[in-house]
């Protein structure tokens, strides 16, 4: 516990002060380079891999991102970090496959295009769902400490449009007045005369689906890019309804 204090008191002064921050990357970089050779399967090469730079960038990313009540600062960090360094090697193939499509091939001299079996990038889902994976695990865990489980989000969720729409509108109004994800991260409960006041939908709405709305905010706390936008997705569903 004295260490975690000790950590975040370096990042809350690294926020501050770009020496600090490159002194924090420093001290930590056994923790960066450990975290980019999961990734890799093997240890990073410096000045080779740039997934090691990636990684590191995006250290000095979750120094400014972070706050206290998030939780510890290390496993945030690493959750970022895997999140770069996926994005990185999905923009490395489309790019590396888009500078090849076109190069002549055989003696005809037929694009590289016209010669690929239209199949589907194999690799580019694995990546997907590894990274899919990863979230709704951290998510997992991170619920768990409110008391709710992935079953009881889905046995919570509004069944009615009605409903779901209630809760967007719930949502919309934390995302606009973000000391309320603050407060439910700190107090570890759902704040729902707040929401409810704020917002306008009922009190006995709310109530009735706290462990869904709980995990609704979570989702919109920390990096949690994927689900977010799978969410996205299904609120523009039920707004068009």
């Amino acid at each position: 516990m004295r260490d975690e204090h000790k950590i975040i008191q370096q990042v809350y002064a690294a926020k501050e002060d770009v020496e600090a921050a490159d002194r924090l990357i420093g001290i930590y970089m056994p923790f960066i380079k450990a975290e980019t050779a999961k990734y890799l399967k093997r240890p990073p090469v410096e000045g080779h891999d740039d997934e090691l730079s990636i990684a590191m960038i995006a250290f000095h990313e979750a120094i400014g991102g972070y706050s206290r009540v998030r939780g510890a600062f290390l496993k945030y960090a690493a959750m970022l970090i895997r999140s770069r360094l996926i994005d990185y090697s999905r923009r490395e193939r489309r790019h590396s496959r888009t500078l090849s499509l076109d190069t002549p091939a055989g003696e005809e001299d037929a694009a590289l295009l016209d010669t690929l079996p239209e199949e589907r990038d194999h690799q580019e889902e694995m990546l997907s769902r590894d990274a899919t994976r990863a979230e709704i695990e951290e998510l997992t865990r991170q619920m768990q400490e409110f008391g709710v489980s992935i079953s009881d989000v889905a046995d919570n969720c509004p069944k009615q449009q009605r409903t779901l729409a209630a809760c967007r509108q719930a949502l919309q109004y934390a995302r606009e007045n973000p000391e309320l994800f603050d407060v439910l991260l700190h107090t570890k409960k759902l704040p729902v005369g707040q929401l409810a006041a704020g917002s306008g939908v009922e009190r006995k709405t709310l109530e009735r689906h706290r462990k869904y709305m709980v995990a609704l905010l979570l989702i919109y706390t920390n990096g949690y890019e994927i689900i977010r936008g799978h969410l996205k997705q299904v609120m523009k569903g039920v707004a068009a309804k």
